[in-house]
């Protein structure tokens, strides 16, 4: 098992990459790191002691900022505070980005504004080491003050309710605790707020949807390379000079990357002097649609590399100025605009796809036998196919309408403005989900087209990814229950096994 230090260097999504593919790490927090969080816990401990009115440390909550609380009936308050936000609903996040929420969350405490006891962090990081994981459900989140819900059950979990992940078995979270050797969590003043307030949730939904996102991006380049040579599309528009003069950095990274997958096709050569003119915009197009998805995923990408550093906490504790201040660093906007984003970018990429599939499947458009059987009227081959990627592109059109371009204001109108966040990145999720899916129809489809159109050898990526597919997928002589064959498509670009093999030979793509 890795080991990830924390209170270092910044976090980075390379780091994150095995949590998000179901490995497990271990966490390492030096003393010096937790020593840091120090200052900011004396400050709290001040003004507890010295009776001040400090919100989130000596009063209610929200609309009941002005409600001081005695001072005995601080850790009851933070108590009281977890319990009551445990309204999330709809099925739970999936282990790996349940991981991520608990990992992300220390990473911001330990930056050292937080106001929590470094004791606390430690038991966070023995959790976490453990594989003591929180069951969290999905739904709940308005994206402002933090991920309040969802972060309740994840704290409430720790502290005896809910149900907790024991290395990956679910148990009620009493038992968890005790079979792990832990007794449930108490919290002092502050932790109970610090702990909740955060866009953690948020923040794993967008790295689990960005390095997912990353892979698919190249993926995408290898099956539509593949689509090229099964319809004997042309290469030119793959050129360098022509990103040379487009001056777009994802149109010349998806053009490098196809030509490259097409390297020592015989296909390509043997018929650079046919009567085609030129392609359908599905193929001659494929730098400019692709690329125009690697643009914006650089742009997500980027955000998000200052996002899982950022400190999302209320109020600030800060031993730098000595003052404790609301600034609502837990808004989520940000991170709710990129997931947006990220989503809507996604839809070209199914788009696309679905109208190569299209022309892989129609023998007027193909020169194949009709929907890529080698018996078409007794076969009904790929036909079913298509609509079933009509259908998830389709589907994201819906999906990809922005969440972020919704509020409705919370708490009594103190929460005037959120960012339904966690509903952007759940939205990202799915298509994302729709897109390889298509992309693995066409991956599919494409691998046929390809061994009934002859005998001549495609480019060297080009056959490392049909021989990937092949492990799994034999090809279609007839009619048979083709589901297993898509699931197995799907599951192999979710793994990035095919793009692995291609970088093997090839050095690396770009995403």
């Amino acid at each position: 098992m890795k080991t990830l230090t924390l209170g270092g260097d910044p976090l980075r999504l390379d780091d994150l990459g095995p949590l998000v593919d179901g490995e497990r790490l271990r966490l390492r927090v030096p003393a010096p790191a937790l020593a840091q969080l120090k200052a900011s816990r004396a400050m709290v401990d001040e003004a507890v002691r010295g009776g001040e009115v400090v919100y989130g440390l000596t009063t209610g909550f929200g609309k009941l900022k002005n409600e001081a609380v005695a001072r005995e009936d601080l850790r009851e308050l933070q108590r009281n505070l977890v319990l009551s936000h445990c309204v999330g609903g709809g099925e739970a996040m999936p282990l790996e980005e349940a991981r991520l929420v608990v990992l992300l969350r220390i990473v911001s405490l330990l930056r050292g504004v937080s106001g929590v006891r470094p004791a606390l962090v430690r038991r966070l990081v023995r959790f976490f080491n453990a594989d003591l994981i929180p069951e969290i459900p999905q739904q709940g989140s308005v994206g402002a003050s933090g991920d309040l819900a969802p972060l309740s059950h994840m704290v409430a979990a720790w502290m005896g309710h809910g149900f907790l992940w024991l290395e990956g078995r679910r148990l009620k979270a009493s038992v968890a605790l005790r079979r792990a050797g832990e007794e449930p969590l108490a919290l002092e003043a502050k932790e109970g707020l610090a702990l909740i307030n955060g866009t953690e949730v948020m923040k794993a939904l967008a790295t689990c949807a960005v390095w997912r996102a990353r892979r698919l991006s190249k993926a995408a380049d290898m099956i539509a390379a593949t689509s090229v040579e099964a319809l004997r599309g042309s290469p030119r528009p793959f050129r360098e000079r022509l990103a040379e003069l487009k001056r777009n950095e994802g149109q010349r990274r998806t053009a490098t990357n196809v030509t490259r997958l097409l390297e020592g096709s015989v296909i390509v050569t043997s018929h650079e002097d046919c009567d085609r003119v030129q392609d359908p915009y599905s193929l001659r197009c494929v730098p400019q649609i692709h690329g125009a998805f690697k643009t914006a995923l650089q742009h997500v990408d980027d955000v998000l590399a200052g996002e899982l550093n950022a400190v999302t906490d209320n109020p600030i504790v800060d031993p730098v100025t000595r003052e404790v201040f609301s600034a609502g660093l837990f808004h989520g906007q940000p991170l709710s605009m990129i997931l947006d984003y990220l989503g809507l970018a996604t839809c070209t990429l199914a788009n696309v796809s679905e109208r190569r599939i299209e022309q892989l499947v129609n023998p007027d458009l193909s020169r194949l036998p009709a929907f890529l059987t080698p018996e078409p009227g007794l076969h009904s081959g790929l036909m079913i196919a298509q609509y079933a990627a009509a259908s998830l592109a389709s589907e994201n059109k819906v999906l990809a309408h922005p969440a972020s371009a919704d509020t409705i204001p919370t708490s009594a109108n103190q929460e005037d403005h959120v960012s339904m966040g966690v509903t952007a990145g759940r939205k990202a999720r799915t298509i994302l989900a729709n897109t390889r899916r298509v992309l693995a129809i066409e991956w599919v489809c494409a691998a046929q087209g390809l061994e009934l159109a002859g005998e001549l050898a495609p480019g060297t990526g080009v056959e490392l990814g049909r021989a990937c597919l092949r492990e799994r997928v034999r090809p279609l002589v007839g009619d048979r229950y083709l589901k297993p064959d898509l699931d197995a498509a799907e599951e192999l670009l979710l793994s990035g096994a095919p793009v692995a093999a291609v970088e093997a030979e090839l050095g690396p793509l770009e995403a």
